[in-house]
């Protein structure tokens, strides 16, 4: 069997983070032309493997640069954005393009990317099939439920023959574009954050790369089939209101996160799990 062991995935009491960053008042995280370069750079980020890359970069190359940090971790994928909006963190590291696209559209925010960082594969994953072919007619596959990484789900699906969906369905999709369901599969849809959870309650789970690598999961060698990293357009970026791209902070920390450095790290200390992506 693969990795079974108990799924210990840290909730986060965003509430209380939120709160703590309106307590350090929107005026000491100015970003843009009108921030105050001496002042730290905050960061909201997800706890793996986003905060540990830049917790490496804060302790290992931010001095150097004569660069602050103040990373805020978060459980979540939507208070970083909002929180990047309104002004109270100064930048964020968690999120890819499409995700980024469609918040942006549903929300009217004004967030763009900076620099692409690396890729955290999606994969499907089971504590009861220790290959595709063991999946069961009838098997409940869990999801995540929000707009781009359920598309990006269900197209790890189709590309493995496990469903077929409707001829131009784009990054939208959702189980009703499923066109061809051969082996009657059924789904359950929950936030990403919670899937890992869900893993023991149902036959497989497609989980993201980070929510997988925090929950002791190893993509490479845990996962039933795995995203390919050739030309892949999930790569995770540094991103910030538009308008604070050039804040000297911004530029100094996206040049340390493609930094030759950066790389050596992440492909030692995940081993295949995350991708660099520069």
């Amino acid at each position: 069997m693969r990795n079974t062991a108990k799924i210990t995935t840290a909730v986060l009491a965003v509430g209380a983070l939120t709160l703590g960053l309106s307590a350090c008042g929107k005026e000491e995280n100015k970003t843009g032309a009108g921030a105050d370069p001496a002042k730290p750079l905050v960061i909201a980020a997800s706890s793996v493997p986003h905060a540990e890359i830049l917790g490496f970069v804060k302790d290992e190359l931010a001095a150097k640069a004569d660069l602050k940090l103040d990373i805020r971790e978060f459980a979540d994928y939507v208070t970083p954005n909002t929180a990047t909006q309104s002004g109270e963190v100064g930048a964020n590291f968690f999120q890819h393009k499409p995700y980024l696209d469609d918040f942006n559209k549903k929300n009217k925010t004004t967030i763009v990317p900076v620099a692409t960082v690396h890729l955290e594969p999606l994969g499907l994953y089971s504590q009861k099939a220790d290959k595709l072919a063991d999946l069961k007619d009838g098997a409940t596959i869990a999801l995540p439920n929000d707009t781009t990484n359920e598309a990006r789900a269900l197209k790890l699906l189709e590309r493995h023959g496990l469903i077929k969906l409707k001829p131009g369905t784009g990054n939208e999709a959702t189980p009703k574009d499923i066109a061809e369901n051969p082996k009657k599969l059924s789904f359950k849809e929950l936030e990403a954050a919670a899937v890992p959870r869900a893993l023991s309650d149902v036959d497989a789970a497609v989980i993201n790369g980070n929510y997988a690598v925090q929950s002791k999961l190893s993509p490479k060698n845990d996962s039933l089939v795995l995203e390919s990293a050739e030309n892949n357009p999930y790569g995770n970026f540094l991103a910030v209101k538009e308008g604070s791209e050039k804040d000297p902070r911004v530029e100094k920390l996206a040049k340390l996160l493609t930094s030759p450095e950066v790389k050596k790290f992440i492909e030692d200390k995940y081993d295949g799990s995350v991708i660099p992506a520069f």
